[in-house]
């Protein structure tokens, strides 16, 4: 019943207009990242406003909205996980590190991602082993190596870098544009807290590094030194 309140809720605040720009940005054509992904056009603060509103939705009936076809439902059930988590002791916490991992089918598009990732993923494995993020970054799944990096942005927060330098360098080759800039992202977010390691990193990876990833960690520095990593003369 909550679930069903919950949907029609979010077809009412749909828009029509927002869902069309939406699927194209998202790329949901055909043979684009996000294909076949449903919009119906609700805005990102009214997601959040409902996740508040239905904190006492069970993780069972969460689970029915990560599963469904559309996005903004996906969306919402990892706000509304994101928010049981922080709110949640040790077992819970568990509990929903590990639903995140069996439903990484389901969390397939960057901002699903970006939006839940660090905060449950990151969160759960700050003081535990770092393997899990290991793996993922190794997977055939784009988005499962896109949560492997942007996992690490928790870490990040709390001065720890080296997860991030290591998947960094796992991700060097990648073929994929979305994880290019999500690591020039982290290794720049690495960059305004200790420049040294960003740049330790960079000397021995930069030449080697795709060259949106380079762009994206360097967007910060200044100017001369910018355009020394772009020409290859640092």
């Amino acid at each position: 019943m909550i679930v069903k309140n919950i949907q029609r809720k979010l077809q009412q605040l749909g828009s029509k207009k927002k869902a069309k720009v939406s699927q194209r940005f998202f790329k949901t054509g055909p043979g684009e990242y996000g294909e076949g992904d449903v919009f119906i056009g609700v805005r990102v603060p009214d997601l959040r406003k409902l996740a508040k509103e239905y904190q006492s939705i069970t993780i069972k009936e969460v689970k029915q909205l990560l599963k469904s076809a559309i996005h903004e439902e996906r969306q919402l059930a990892l706000l509304m996980l994101v928010n049981k988590y922080s709110k949640g002791n040790e077992t819970v916490k568990k509990g929903i590190y590990e639903l995140y991992l069996q439903y990484t089918q389901f969390i397939n598009n960057w901002d699903l991602v970006d939006v839940s990732a660090h905060h449950i993923i990151g969160a759960f494995l700050l003081d535990k082993s770092e393997e899990p993020l290991f793996r993922l970054a190794k997977s055939r799944n784009l988005w499962e190596r896109r949560i492997a990096i942007i996992s690490t942005f928790h870490f990040i927060k709390h001065n720890k870098y080296t997860a991030t330098l290591k998947i960094a360098k796992i991700l060097l080759a990648d073929k994929e544009d979305l994880i290019h800039k999500a690591v020039g992202w982290m290794l720049r977010e690495i960059g305004k807290r200790h420049m040294p390691n960003l740049e330790m990193f960079l000397k021995k990876h930069y030449k080697r590094m795709p060259r949106t990833m380079l762009r994206y960690a360097i967007e910060k520095f200044p100017e001369d030194k910018r355009q020394g990593y772009l020409k290859g003369k640092i």
